[in-house]
Parts: structure tokens; C-alpha cells; sequence
């Protein structure tokens, strides 16, 4: 595998792990801020709700980050 093709390996692997940096911001840590800040004022969410979506998220997460791991496994020296 030429140079070039590594690094556009590189590149791929590295989009796929930050939609998955994202993916946990987004669908994790921006929940929690928003019920422990009480960004949504009256509006309360059930907890089960937040969990589910939490796991979801983080399912979501792990899959995009397995993704750029195997992606890598390409890689030629």
C-alpha cells in the first residue's frame, strides 16, 4: 500500500472516531448538562428516557470508534 493510501486510511479512521467523539457528546454528555443545569425549564424527562438514550448513543459511539479500529487494520508497512 503506497503512502498516500495510508494516510487516506488515516483520515477515514480518524472521521469515523470523531462521529463518534460526537456521538457521545451529543447523545450523552448534552443530556446530562441539560437536566443537571435544568436547561429544558418545566419540562422533565424520565429517567428510564435518558437512560435508554444514553445507551443508544453510546452504542452508536463504540460502533463508529470499532469502525476506525478496524479501518486501521488496513494500514501496510
Amino acid at each position: 500500500m503506497s503512502l498516500i493510501a495510508n494516510e487516506q486510511t488515516k483520515l477515514t479512521a480518524t472521521a469515523l472516531n470523531t462521529a463518534a467523539s460526537s456521538c457521545f457528546a451529543l447523545g450523552v454528555l448534552a443530556p446530562i448538562a441539560a437536566v443537571f443545569y435544568n436547561a429544558g425549564g418545566d419540562v422533565h424527562v424520565p429517567l428510564a428516557v435518558l437512560v435508554l438514550g444514553a445507551i443508544l448513543w453510546i452504542g452508536a459511539a463504540l460502533a463508529l470508534h470499532l469502525s476506525a479500529r478496524l479501518v486501521l487494520k488496513g494500514l501496510k508497512s
